[in-house]
C-alpha cells in the first residue's frame, strides 16, 4: 500500500479522490435507469418479466414470479444446518440491539388546558432490495428486515434477482423467512425499484425502499425518491483504521483487506502516528494478498483507493478521520475509548483490537447498513427510526386558546395571512361587533 505523509494537501487530494466514488458522479447511467423506470411505470409486470429475461437470463411468469411456500420449504432442506444456526444466533443479537431503539408516543398536558405530544406510527409497507447474482448476502437480509419488524411495519416485501434457473439463493430465502419477511418476488435491478415505487399488477406500491445494490439500483432509488422514501444512496464500502504504535500490524492489515475485497471501488485507509506501523502494515498486506482468494479485486481496490497516511500527532489523525467520515472506523490506539469521545463522524465505530469490522457485518447486533462517501457527517446507520413516522399532537381548550389568541392573530397579520388570523378570531367573535 502507498504510504503518504499527512498534510493539508494530501488530505485534500484524498478527500477529492474518495468523492469520485459517489453514485452522484455516475450520471452516464441515469438515462438508462430512467428509461427502465418509465417502462415499469407504464407496463408493470410485463416490463419486469422482460427485463428479468434480458438482464438475468431467467424466464419468469406471473405464476412463478412470487416465491412460494414450497420454495421456502425446499430452501430449508438445502441450507447448511450449521449456517442456519449461525443465522439464528445473529438474528437474536440484531433483534435485541434494535429493540432498544424503539420509541413511544408521548404527551405533555398542562393545567391551563393544553396537550401537546408526538404520535409514533410504523410505516404500513416497506420494500427491501437484496442483491443477487454473484453476491449473496444473507446478513444484509437480516439487517434490513429486522429493524422494520421491530418498528412494527405491517407488510415487508423483498425483491431479489433470480439466477438463470429462476431460483433464489437458499441462504437468502432462509434468512428472509427467519427475519420475518411477508412476500418475496424474483426481480432485481432498477426494474425492481420501479416496481416497489410505482406498483405493478403483482407488487403493490410500498411506502419506503431500503437495501443495497449496484449503481443501477442506487440511481433508481435516487430517481424514485419522493414517490416513496428511501434509506440512502449507498456508495462502495470503506474502512478507516485509526492506529498508533501499539497496534498489531497483522490485525490492521487483515481488517483493511476485509473491506477492500468488496469491490474495486472499495476504500481502505490507515491513519497512523507511527511510521514503523505504516511500513509493517504495508508488508503484512502484501503477504496476505498472496493467500486471499479475491486477489485481483483487492489489488485494484488498494491501487485505486488504498492509503496509509502518517500523521505527526494523534490530534491530526483524529481530525482526518472526522473529515473522511468513514462508513467503518476502527480505533486501535493505547486508549481507544478516550479517542472514541473525539470522533464526530463515522457510520460505525469499532473500539480496540478485538472489535474487528466483520464482527459488525455479521453478528454483534448493530446495523451494518451505514452511511458512505462522507455522509456519516449527517446520516446515521439504518435503524428502527427509519421505519416509523411521527405526527405532532395539539389540543387546546377554549380557555387555553383565549389566553393566546391575540398573539396568534398578531403573528398571522404580520405575515399578511388574514385567513389565518380569521380562523382564530371567529372563535371569540361573540359579544364583539
Amino acid at each position: 500500500m502507498r504510504i503518504v505523509d499527512l498534510d493539508a494537501s494530501s488530505r485534500k487530494n484524498l478527500l477529492d479522490e474518495l468523492l469520485k466514488r459517489s453514485p452522484n458522479h455516475y450520471g452516464a447511467y441515469g438515462e438508462q435507469v430512467n428509461a427502465i423506470l418509465s417502462e415499469v411505470k407504464e407496463k408493470g409486470d410485463e416490463a419486469l418479466f422482460a427485463y428479468t429475461k434480458r438482464f438475468d437470463g431467467a424466464h419468469i411468469t406471473r405464476e412463478t414470479f412470487k416465491v412460494t411456500q414450497s420454495e421456502i420449504e425446499e430452501a430449508y432442506r438445502q441450507v447448511d444446518p450449521e449456517l442456519l444456526q449461525v443465522i439464528r444466533r445473529s438474528l437474536k443479537n440484531i433483534r435485541s440491539f434494535h429493540e432498544k431503539q424503539k420509541r413511544n408516543s408521548w404527551f405533555d398536558s398542562q393545567p391551563n388546558g393544553t396537550l401537546l405530544g408526538q404520535k409514533i406510527t410504523p410505516l404500513a409497507s416497506v420494500g427491501v432490495y437484496v442483491p443477487g447474482g454473484k453476491a449473496v448476502y444473507p446478513s444484509s437480509v437480516l439487517m434490513n428486515i429486522v429493524p422494520a419488524k421491530v418498528a412494527g411495519v405491517e407488510r415487508i416485501v423483498m425483491t431479489t434477482p433470480p439466477g438463470a434457473d429462476g431460483k433464489i439463493s437458499v441462504n437468502t430465502l432462509v434468512a428472509a423467512r427467519e427475519a420475518g419477511v411477508d412476500e418475496i418476488y424474483k426481480v432485481g435491478g432498477a426494474q425492481a425499484i420501479g416496481a416497489l415505487a410505482y406498483g405493478t399488477e403483482s407488487i403493490p406500491k410500498v411506502d419506503k425502499i431500503v437495501g443495497p445494490g449496484n449503481i443501477y439500483v442506487a440511481l433508481a432509488k435516487k430517481a424514485v425518491y419522493g414517490f416513496v422514501s428511501i434509506d440512502s444512496i449507498a456508495g462502495p464500502s470503506e474502512i478507516l483504521v485509526l492506529a498508533d504504535e501499539t497496534a498489531n500490524p497483522r490485525y490492521v492489515a487483515a481488517d483493511l483487506l476485509s473491506q477492500a475485497e468488496h469491490d474495486e471501488m472499495a476504500s481502505a485507509i490507515l491513519v497512523t502516528t507511527s511510521r514503523t506501523l505504516a511500513r509493517e502494515v504495508s508488508r503484512e498486506v502484501d503477504a496476505f494478498l498472496e493467500k486471499l482468494t479475491r486477489k485481483n479485486i483487492l489489488e485494484k481496490s488498494l491501487e485505486n483507493y488504498g492509503w496509509i497516511l502518517v500523521a505527526e500527532t494523534l490530534r491530526e489523525a483524529i481530525d482526518t478521520a472526522n473529515a473522511i467520515a468513514s462508513e467503518h472506523l476502527e480505533i486501535v490506539t493505547r486508549d481507544p475509548f478516550q479517542v472514541m469521545t473525539k470522533i464526530r463522524n463515522a457510520g460505525a465505530i469499532f473500539i480496540g483490537e478485538y472489535a474487528s469490522e466483520p464482527l459488525g457485518d455479521y453478528f454483534a447486533g448493530p446495523n451494518h447498513v451505514l452511511p458512505t462517501n462522507g455522509t456519516a457527517k449527517f446520516f446515521s446507520p439504518l435503524g428502527v427510526d427509519d421505519f416509523i413516522k411521527k405526527s405532532s399532537l395539539v389540543y387546546y381548550s377554549r380557555e387555553a386558546l383565549e389566553e393566546v389568541h391575540e398573539d396568534v392573530i398578531r403573528f398571522a397579520r404580520a405575515e399578511g395571512l388574514t385567513a389565518h388570523a380569521n380562523s382564530i378570531a371567529v372563535r371569540f367573535e361573540e359579544g364583539k361587533e
